[in-house]
């Protein structure tokens, strides 16, 4: 597995991001947000948590625009996998890679703390390390990750199996709970929480990893 992980001025969790690729058996090329074009060869693409160009106008709506997303959607439209997480979630709905968008919690608070999520499909490369109905915990960081999207885009994410993670005890008023979801093709993946931090013996759990080796092994036999 050849993974990119993104860098935007303002990413704090690309290195996070990169090493648990890396302790799934990837090899990690770290790519600058100017760049124009991905590394040949390139399996996945991260995009990592922070705070792309300071959240100044929407929270990813400046880095959805940079010249590294232009080749990361075309990436995508070839059938490429891609997975953001927290502030990568909220750039891959800015670029319309994955529909809704991420508001304000509704606590309007900073919210970081280990929350419990429900794995609600195992049918995907990303998910398929866990069982439907399992509860893992993974942490989350975020001050928009209040998941919204009118009522027909949730009944077609629920209605085909497009919602990868639920929070058990929602943090951030996310309609229908929602903390992930896959793209169509079910190649792409956002997700609030922190994978990446609960994917090593050093961290308060290791719930992330599967996603990691799943993926790693989705893409090794592919």
């Amino acid at each position: 597995m050849r993974a990119a992980v993104l860098v935007f001025p303002g990413s704090n969790c690309d290195r996070d991001l990169a090493v648990a690729f890396r302790a799934a058996g990837a090899k990690v090329d770290m790519v600058w947000h100017k760049d124009s074009e991905l590394p040949q060869g390139v399996d996945i693409v991260g995009i990592p948590g922070g705070f792309s160009y300071g959240d100044y106008l929407r929270c990813g709506a400046i880095a959805a625009n940079s010249p590294i997303c232009r080749s990361l959607a075309q990436h995508v439209e070839r059938g490429g996998y891609a997975v953001g997480v927290c502030n990568g979630f909220q750039v891959l709905t800015e670029t319309g890679l994955l529909p809704g968008a991420l508001l304000r919690n509704a606590g309007l608070k900073y919210i970081c703390k280990t929350v419990g999520l429900k794995v609600e499909t195992s049918q995907s490369d990303f998910t398929n390390g866990y069982n439907a109905g399992d509860v893992i915990d993974i942490p989350i960081a975020h001050h928009d990750g209040n998941y919204f999207a009118d009522p027909e885009t949730i009944k077609a994410l629920q209605d085909e199996d497009r919602v990868a993670f639920t929070y058990t005890d929602n943090p951030n008023g996310a309609q229908a709970d929602i903390a992930g979801i896959l793209s169509q093709n079910r190649r792409v993946l956002g997700m609030m929480p922190h994978p990446e931090r609960a994917a090593d013996a050093g961290h308060v759990g290791t719930d992330g990893q599967a996603l990691f080796r799943a993926l790693a092994g989705a893409l090794a036999d592919a």
